[in-house]
């Protein structure tokens, strides 16, 4: 089975910055998308950023100014860099994977979130 298992949420004061990290177990194939999600409460869940296997990023609208994803595929990892937090950006911050299984389908696992509380 593929496994993914975020950390590094918590509570932070505007302005501040954290590093939400997703470790990736299990048959990830070697053509694969990690991406991170985000879905503030009573709101509905939003693309934050995707990397895919080959390195290329997409962000999501409003995403690519203040965060950054990268991946460490040696630790089937992918991170998230959030910096100048925002009380908007309380939420709950999910990752996701889709493996590749054919040219036209792919098999997709989320983790089960983080919390993400940003004070004024």
């Amino acid at each position: 089975q593929v496994q993914l298992v975020e950390s590094g949420g918590g509570s932070v004061q505007a302005g501040g910055s954290l590093t939400l990290s997703c470790v990736a177990s299990g048959n990830l194939g070697n053509t694969n998308t990690m991406s991170w999600f985000r879905q503030p409460s009573g709101a509905q869940r939003e693309l934050v950023a995707l990397m895919s296997s080959g390195g290329s990023a997409v962000y999501g609208d409003s995403m690519e100014d203040r965060f950054t994803i990268s991946r460490d595929d040696a630790k089937n990892t992918v991170n998230l860099l959030m910096t100048n937090l925002k009380p908007e950006d309380t939420a709950v911050y999910y990752c996701k994977i889709a493996v590749a299984a054919t040219q036209w389908s792919a098999h997709e696992f989320w983790g089960q979130g983080v919390q993400v509380t940003v004070s004024s």
